[in-house]
């Protein structure tokens, strides 16, 4: 996989946010260049891998797609414990899912990883018309 002198990294990267946000979509994008425009809801956590050189190393992402619906919210630290990146996704037409964002990034804050990069990713660009969060919005 990787040649003389490169480094392999293995990081854990957790998707979080409110259900309907679009984690999953956004992972099997990234995974398997696939969108399924009505997908399932993830029951738990659904897991991914995906390999990519990034300048002299090769990173290998063990990624944890999360269940949004607030059942499963318990489970969430079993998934985002040890992870060295969290992906906070909201839905742009749904100001609720933006609201649930604001507490992923709290909670990690208390709970999480300190050294954990975390992204917050507006998903549904697509349909910017029904836009309710404004791109300035902040957490």
């Amino acid at each position: 996989m990787a040649t003389t002198g490169n480094k392999n990294i293995n990081a854990k990267l957790v998707l979080l946010g409110d259900v309907g946000a679009g984690k999953s979509s956004l992972v099997l994008r990234f995974v398997k260049g696939q969108f399924i425009e009505f997908q399932e809801s993830t029951i738990g956590a659904a897991f991914f891998s995906q390999t990519l050189a990034v300048n002299d190393a090769t990173v290998k992402f063990e990624i944890w797609d999360t269940a949004g619906q607030e059942r499963y919210h318990s489970l969430a630290p079993m998934y985002y414990r040890g992870a060295a990146a969290a992906i906070i996704v909201y839905d742009i037409t749904n100001q609720a899912s933006f609201e649930r964002a604001k507490k992923w990034v709290q909670e990690l804050q208390a709970q999480g990883n300190p050294n954990m990069v975390m992204a917050l990713a507006g998903n549904k660009a697509d349909l910017l018309d029904a836009r309710k969060v404004t791109a300035e919005a902040s957490i």
